[in-house]
Parts: structure tokens; C-alpha cells; sequence
């Protein structure tokens, strides 16, 4: 999992601009039971309360440190996961009825060319990219060198935009807007696939979105909502960092959405 529960705490504390002696306030309990939950003392009691105070499901909120999303079965599909710092970044390899599709390009011309040729893809049809962030793009240079066409939401390379739908091979991409955590991100609807498929970046991931600044805390959400959770219970949706999930799991236990 990308994020415990006090990221997703301290992301919705930052997103609605409140204090923690604030929402402490708010909620009626100490501000040392939500200071405690920010540095990783958990209390399912705590965390029922203050949840309301930060426009988070309680139970969702409470069930977070059980919650692992189920692992899925999608053939066309690999996540290619490479260390990023502490830590690790996702980009994603379809491969189709003969194309081969990559979103986002991991942190260096190095790791995804290590990775690629791991996963026995020296050539791509094409390449998508959800946002600018430099564990995302790091490697656009050897991706672009390996791929007919690559799609970014800004220059160099082949411009994209919201609204656009890509036709590769039997797959239409449907581009959408999913600005909050990036200005300007991407997510990519996929049609075509053996069940229905979202790349969500760092907008989304499993139990947790990307953080946010209150300025576009909640414009993020909005397009979340608008963008990803209008879809089908078992679309699979493929973050930036962490496992793969479905819109079904995320709409039960993922303390932001409903």
C-alpha cells in the first residue's frame, strides 16, 4: 500500500486546511488521540470521530489498517514496479491482440529500460504519460526512443488532452481530466481490455488519493468522483504508487469517497 492511515489523515488535514487541535475541537477528543493517529498510533475509536470532522467515511476510516486491495487477474496486464527512493513507482504494460501500450515512465531512463527488457517489450505502439511528477517522466527519453507515438498532457512529444480518444490496435483510449494532485494530469479510460480499465496516476491510489494543497483539494475530488467512480464496480483502476484495485473496493474502503 502506498499510504497508511496517517497519510490519508494528515492529507485530508492539509486538503481542508484545519489544524489537528482544530479538527480535534471539532471532533470532541483530545488533540493528543489525533496528534497520536498523525504519527501512527492508531485507535479505531479515534478515528470513527474525527472522520466526519475531515469529510472521511468512519468505517472506511477505521478499517484502514486491515485493508488490501485484491489482487487482479487481467492478462494483458503487468505492472512494472521500480524502486523510487524508500519507496517504489508503478508504470503499467498492456499488451493486446499484438500491441503494446506503456503508461508513465518511471524514474529514469534506466530503470524502465532495465524493466522493459525484462518484461520482453523492446518496442512500444505507443505511450501515455498521466502527469509531470519526475518519478512519472524520469524516463521519457528512452521511452520516446522506443515507442511509435508518445502521448503527454503537455509538450515535448505528442500533445493530449481530456477529451481525446486514442484508437491502438482493438483499444480506444479516452483521456480525462484528473488535476488536484498535478495541474493538468491525466487519467486513461481503456475500452477494449477483458474487463474495463482506468490509469489513475497519483490522483488515486488504493485507500488513499495523491496529496493535495486546499487550493485544489477539492477540485481533485470532484474529478474523482466525476472521473472514476462514475464507472463500473469492476473497472480496475491502476495508480501511480501501490497495488492495482477496482472502483468496488475503493467505494467501500476508501475513507474519501462514497
Amino acid at each position: 500500500m502506498e499510504d497508511d492511515f496517517t497519510y490519508v489523515i494528515r492529507k485530508a488535514l492539509r486538503g481542508l486546511n484545519l489544524a489537528p487541535g482544530d479538527a480535534a475541537a471539532r471532533a470532541g477528543v483530545a488533540e493528543s488521540e489525533v496528534m497520536g493517529l498523525i504519527r501512527g498510533t492508531f485507535s479505531k475509536d479515534a478515528a470513527r470521530r474525527l472522520a466526519p470532522v475531515l469529510s472521511l467515511k468512519p468505517e472506511a476510516l477505521a478499517g484502514l489498517p486491515e485493508y488490501e486491495p485484491k489482487a487482479i487477474d487481467l492478462p494483458s496486464l503487468d505492472r512494472l514496479d521500480m524502486a523510487f527512493g524508500d519507496g517504489q513507482v508503478n508504470a503499467w504494460l498492456i499488451r493486446y491482440d499484438g500491441c503494446s501500450i506503456l503508461f508513465d515512465t518511471g524514474v529514469s531512463n534506466q530503470s524502465i529500460s532495465l524493466t522493459l527488457n525484462a518484461f520482453g517489450a523492446p518496442h512500444l505502439d505507443a505511450a501515455f504519460v498521466t502527469h509531470d511528477h519526475q518519478d512519472h517522466v524520469g524516463g521519457l527519453e528512452e521511452v520516446a526512443r522506443r515507442s511509435r507515438v508518445l502521448y503527454l498532457p503537455s509538450d515535448p512529444g505528442h500533445p493530449i488532452q481530456a477529451g481525446d480518444v486514442i484508437a491502438i490496435g482493438l483499444l480506444k483510449i479516452h483521456a480525462f481530466d484528473l488535476t488536484g494532485h498535478s495541474e493538468g494530469a491525466l487519467g486513461y479510460r481503456i475500452e477494449g481490455l477483458e474487463k474495463p480499465v482506468c490509469v489513475v496516476g497519483d490522483a488515486l491510489f488504493a485507500g488513499s488519493i495523491g496529496g493535495c494543497p486546499p487550493e485544489s483539494y477539492p477540485t481533485a475530488l470532484d474529478l474523482l468522483r466525476r472521473g472514476v467512480f462514475s464507472q463500473s464496480d469492476d473497472t480496475v483502476l491502476l495508480p501511480g504508487h501501490g497495488p492495482a484495485t477496482t472502483v468496488g473496493e475503493e467505494r467501500t474502503s476508501n475513507p474519501y469517497f462514497p
